[in-house]
């Protein structure tokens, strides 16, 4: 123990980490806000973390073998996450990037079978943490009070607007989720969308929906992959899906993109990134969560773009918005986590939870951001400023009604 305990006074200096062993014996690391508090029910535990904190951190905490007080996690591993670099040893960076890159060798049906992994889970859990219109992506808080209905709303509006869109167009939607922006852009925007999904659950609760609201005729969802998908769009969106296409195939899926837009046609890629160099998923996230997936570097993501037709016409970066809505998701999955625990366990909750958390830190700590990235062949496509994103007709229908 004595040696774990020199590491942890080593690595910790931005931000206080309060320590509890087993028997009682306390700890204290660092100094300043942000305060976390890190309680061990087993003693070898904090050995095999420090050993292998990728996996063991989140595979400990799912067997109950330490805990925070009741919503301190996000803080913790946030603490944690600020001081890690102390823990990277470049002697293994080559290792890793290339099993990375193995990781992510997503054909046609390791895709299926990776989404499957995560967005088949039971509608039910799904409905207990994401707002009602279940958009399970980052939401746009113009302001940090928005409601989690009021931010993904925004959300949908502020992506229409960049889309630049005109009543009676066609619009693919690559990764289309639950349908939540098909449909809200199919009811507000008097546009013809295809949703493309690989998950028969969120196929189902799509096709249900847009019967149920009497947007059968204006939307349409399918099961396929985006390179299964042949057809014409004068639009193309994609948000949280890029994550799952893995770096070898990043120019395959924006010369995808590029041969289903029309002339003038404009696309836009909403996806996480990395605020830093490349990098590999985290051990524990690709086994328990998310299997094949990757969050792109900038720099990776522009490359994938430059071997396409394809040219950015602007690129925003969402900061810390994503905090806020997993922060939002978190509250929500922690006001039913009894009847989750009821229903599927208390090692799927305590792997949930953590899942939110660790998400929510590393938007937090500046390691990661949302990039919304617009797209056309033309570069007269759009506008030449981004006033137009701005002006009154570009704010939330909704959000202008009420005010």
């Amino acid at each position: 123990m004595k040696r774990e305990l020199a590491v942890l006074g080593r690595l910790i200096r931005r931000g206080t980490l309060e320590l509890r062993l087993p028997d009682g014996a306390q700890h204290l690391f660092g100094s300043g806000p942000p305060h976390a508090r890190w309680t061990f029910t087993r003693r070898d535990s904090l050995r095999r973390i420090i050993a292998n904190p990728e996996l063991a951190l989140g595979e400990s905490y799912m067997r109950g073998e330490w805990d925070t007080p009741p919503g301190e996690l996000a803080t913790l591993l946030a603490v944690l996450m600020r001081n890690a670099g102390e823990l990277a040893h470049d002697g293994g960076r080559l290792r890793r990037l290339l099993g990375g890159l193995l990781q992510q060798w997503n054909r046609v049906q390791a895709s299926y079978r990776n989404v499957a992994h995560h967005y088949d889970l039971d509608e039910w859990l799904f409905r207990l943490f994401l707002d009602r219109e279940m958009y399970y992506s980052c939401a746009y808080f113009a302001v940090p009070q928005l409601s989690l209905e009021a931010a993904q709303r925004a959300k949908a509006e502020h992506i229409a607007a960049k889309l630049r869109l005109q009543p009676g167009q066609r619009v693919l939607d690559i990764g289309c989720g639950w349908g939540s922006l098909a449909l809200h852009l199919a009811q507000h925007h008097d546009v013809h969308v295809t949703g493309l999904t690989l998950s028969r659950a969120q196929l189902a609760v799509a096709q249900r929906t847009a019967q149920e609201r009497g947007l059968s005729g204006r939307v349409q969802f399918l099961l396929q992959d985006y390179r299964e998908h042949a057809d014409q769009y004068d639009r193309i969106v994609s948000v949280g899906m890029f994550e799952h296409v893995g770096r070898p195939y990043y120019a395959r899926f924006f010369r995808q993109v590029a041969a289903s837009l029309r002339p003038r046609g404009v696309a836009l890629v909403h996806t996480i990134c990395r605020l830093g160099p490349p990098g590999t998923t985290n051990a524990w996230v690709r086994r328990y969560i998310f299997p094949g997936g990757y969050s792109p570097a900038l720099s990776e993501l522009t490359a994938g773009i430059e071997h396409s037709a394809l040219k950015v016409m602007d690129m925003e970066l969402l900061r810390r918005h994503y905090a806020l809505t997993l922060n939002a998701w978190q509250a929500r999955f922690q006001r039913h986590r009894a009847e989750v625990a009821e229903r599927m366990g208390e090692q799927f909750c305590r792997m949930w939870e953590f899942y939110l958390a660790a998400a929510e830190a590393s938007f937090e700590t500046d390691d990661m951001a949302v990039a919304q990235v617009q797209l056309a062949a033309e570069a007269d496509a759009v506008p030449l400023t981004r006033d137009y994103l701005y002006a009154p007709l570009a704010q939330p229908r909704t959000l202008r009604r009420a005010g």
